[in-house]
């Protein structure tokens, strides 16, 4: 006969998330994507282009349920989940932490000062960079694209594709892109 206790212990297995990412001792979750650096964006962008990624940057803070929406529901998705594996380099920040971040400029500033910087209003925000940052330019105006809050699988699916094929530099925005895609794969959610 099963024990209460073990049909306990199995249900709430059972409603943990499958691919639940774990949290570090910040408060956030650590992806196995994700690449603890120096945080000098000019050394991460350096590196990103040695591997053949995209520098992304994806601030987020402690105990952010739009954060763990997209931990637990958006990133876990395979496509998505492979496409932040091989083809970016993703620097996290906290929105309020202490650590240091060179900004392309050369600025240095504690996390917290930076993301005010920044203008980073919103957790999570992701800050898409190009493979060339001009002498001066601090991230806010290098970036490509951002993205502040959590999004659906397939609007962040279909912005790192977007992203990861130049899409910006064409004719096509994201909106108009990510509407076709929709379309053309008869998606309904």
């Amino acid at each position: 006969m099963i024990s209460r206790r073990f049909l306990a212990l199995a249900a709430l297995v059972l409603a943990l998330p499958a691919f639940a990412t774990p949290l570090g001792d910040d408060g956030l979750h650590k992806a196995d994507w994700m690449h603890d650096t120096f945080k000098d964006l000019r050394e991460d962008l350096a590196e990103a282009n040695a591997e053949g990624k995209r520098l992304l940057i994806i601030i987020e803070q402690r105990g952010c349920i739009y954060c763990t929406k997209m931990h637990e529901e958006v990133f876990p998705t395979p496509e998505i989940s492979a496409m932040l594996n091989e083809a970016f380099f993703v620097i996290q920040i906290n929105m309020f932490g202490d650590v240091e971040v060179t900004d392309f400029d050369g600025t240095t500033l504690p996390e917290k000062d930076m993301v005010r910087r920044w203008n980073a209003l919103f957790t999570p925000t992701m800050m898409f960079f190009p493979q060339e940052v001009e002498e001066g330019q601090i991230a806010t105006q290098a970036a490509v694209a951002v993205m502040p809050g959590a999004f659906g699988r397939w609007t962040t699916l279909n912005l790192l594709n977007w992203i990861n094929d130049e899409g910006y530099l064409g004719e096509e925005p994201f909106q108009k892109y990510h509407a076709r895609i929709i379309q053309e794969q008869g998606i309904t959610e």
